[in-house]
């Protein structure tokens, strides 16, 4: 039993790895420019986003540097993680929504390139267009 354990990726393993990929692919990184950045090669980091292989702390803390969030990103709305113990409901629920949202291709090219707008009263009128368009949908 033992050594079953150990050929299946435990889901805390897994589910690290995915949020990996999410904010790596949120940024437009490859794989090999994640490797290259932390001195490992690309098939190490396509093993560490399937959760194959587990991330150690150090490995993890250097991973969050470079795609520029805290290392608690990795484990939110981890399996088994008590979120409504240490945030509200309406919060973990939106973090999901969100994690879909960039999970699409659109909401990934729409966030890439909102990103980009450096003046903040233009991304506040992208806003209030975006709103616009879902009323109008709403009420069709």
């Amino acid at each position: 039993m033992m050594i079953e354990n150990k050929k299946k990726p435990n889901p805390i393993d897994i589910h690290v790895g995915s949020r990996i990929r999410l904010r790596r692919t949120m940024l437009g990184m490859s794989q090999e420019k994640l490797g290259e950045s932390l001195g490992i090669t690309f098939q190490q980091i396509q093993k560490y986003e399937k959760g194959t292989n587990r991330v150690g702390a150090s490995r993890l803390q250097n991973i969050s540097s470079i795609l520029n969030v805290p290392v608690s990103f990795f484990f939110e709305d981890a399996p088994g993680e008590q979120s409504g113990a240490l945030t509200g409901m309406a919060e973990a629920s939106s973090s999901n929504y969100v994690v879909d949202f960039l999970s699409s291709s659109e909401g990934l090219q729409l966030n890439r390139a909102f990103v980009k707008i450096s003046d903040s009263k233009v991304r506040r009128k992208v806003v209030e267009l975006v709103k616009a368009l879902a009323a109008e949908a709403d009420a069709e």
